[in-house]
C-alpha cells in the first residue's frame, strides 16, 4: 500500500469518475486503474463498485477511503511541521471563496499575495458556502473566505472585515428621492435577488423578514426575477425592474454614472461579516496568517470593525 494509491483512492471518491480522478492526479486513466486494482488485490476487497454510474465506493470501500484521508492528512503534516518550525510560507494552498466576495476581493489580493509569497502554489476556487463546508470537512480545501457567522461544529471562523450593504435604486423608484434607506422601508417583493444557494440572498431575506411575511402573497411585478450575478441585477434595476442590494465593495467598482443610483442605509447599517474558515488545528497557519494579513490590508480601514451591530446571518432564519 503506497501514498500514491491512497491519493488515487480519494481522488476517485471525490470525482466519482476514474477519468476525472486521473486528470486531477496528472496520470493516465489506465495507470490510475492499475494502481487501484493492485490495492484491491492486496486488501482482497472491492473498494469501488464499477457497475454504478457514477462509480460508487462499496460499504467497506467507504471505510477504507475515510481512513485513507486520515492517513494522507497525517503524512502531509510532516512537511507542514517542517515549514511551520522554520516560519516558511510555501507549498500548496487551496482556497475556496464565495462568489459574492470573489469578484471584488480576489483581484485586490491575488497579485499582492503572489508577489509577497512566490513559493506558494495558490489554488483558488469560487464555490458556494454549502460546497465550501463539505470540502473543508473532507480536507479538499485548506481555508475558505465566506460570510459568517455560520456556527458550525468543527469549523473555525476568523473574522477579516465587515462589509455594509447598500441599495441600488432606479430613478423612478419610490425610494429614489431618499438620501438614506431605512430597513423598515424595504419590501422583499420589490427587491431583485441572487439565486438560491448564495448566502447574500439569505442575508437580504433575513433583513426583510417582516416585509417577507407581509408581502409574500403579493407580486406587484407579476414576474419572479433572480440572477446569479450582481452585474445582471444591476442591469435589471437600470431597466426599472425593481431595486436590489449589493455589497459595499461591489458598489465601489461601479461607474460614476451608476454610483448615482447607490444609496447607503441609515443606522443600524445592515452588514455582513467576512471570515477565514478552516476545519482543523491548522498546521498551515503560516499560510493562513499570511492570507489574512494581505486581505485586511486590501480592504478600507473603516471595514476592519463593524459600523453597526446589525450583522446579518448568511443562513436563512427560521420563520
Amino acid at each position: 500500500m503506497t501514498y500514491t494509491q491512497l491519493l488515487y483512492l480519494t481522488a476517485i471518491d471525490t470525482h466519482r469518475h476514474f477519468g476525472k480522478a486521473a486528470d486531477q492526479c496528472f496520470v493516465t486513466q489506465p495507470t490510475l486503474s492499475m494502481q487501484i486494482q493492485k490495492l484491491e488485490e492486496e486488501l482482497d476487497v472491492l473498494v469501488f463498485d464499477r457497475s454504478k454510474k457514477p462509480v460508487e465506493p462499496t460499504e467497506i470501500g467507504k471505510r477504507i477511503i475515510a481512513q485513507a484521508r486520515v492517513a494522507l492528512r497525517e503524512m502531509d503534516k510532516i512537511t507542514e511541521l517542517v515549514h511551520h518550525s522554520r516560519g516558511v510560507v510555501a507549498g500548496e494552498f487551496k482556497v475556496g471563496v464565495i462568489p459574492t466576495v470573489a469578484s471584488t476581493l480576489i483581484p485586490r489580493i491575488l497579485p499582492v499575495f503572489l508577489r509577497l509569497f512566490p513559493d506558494v502554489e495558490l489554488i483558488v476556487e469560487e464555490l458556494q458556502t454549502e460546497v465550501i463546508i463539505d470540502r473543508l470537512r473532507k480536507d479538499l480545501l485548506d481555508v475558505a473566505i465566506a460570510a459568517t457567522p455560520l456556527g458550525l461544529q468543527g469549523i473555525i471562523e476568523q473574522p477579516l472585515y465587515y462589509e455594509p450593504f447598500v441599495a441600488f435604486i432606479p430613478e423612478n423608484h419610490r425610494l429614489a428621492s431618499e438620501s438614506f434607506v431605512l430597513n423598515s422601508e424595504l419590501r422583499l417583493d420589490d427587491i431583485l435577488l441572487l439565486n438560491q444557494g448564495h448566502c447574500f440572498r439569505n442575508s437580504v431575506i433575513n433583513l426583510c423578514e417582516s416585509a417577507f411575511r407581509d408581502h409574500s402573497t403579493e407580486n406587484s411585478r407579476h414576474i419572479k426575477l433572480e440572477s446569479g450575478s450582481f452585474e445582471t441585477l444591476i442591469k435589471l434595476v437600470k431597466k426599472g425592474m425593481g431595486m436590489t442590494l449589493i455589497p459595499y465593495l461591489t458598489a465601489e467598482e461601479l461607474s460614476a454614472e451608476d454610483k448615482k443610483l447607490v444609496k447607503p442605509f441609515d443606522y443600524p447599517k445592515p452588514t455582513r461579516e467576512i471570515s477565514l474558515l478552516y476545519s482543523r488545528a491548522q498546521l498551515k497557519i503560516n499560510l493562513v496568517n499570511a492570507l489574512a494579513e494581505v486581505i485586511t490590508d486590501a480592504v478600507p480601514d473603516k471595514m476592519q470593525k463593524p459600523e453597526s451591530n446589525h450583522i446579518l446571518s448568511p443562513v436563512r432564519n427560521e420563520r
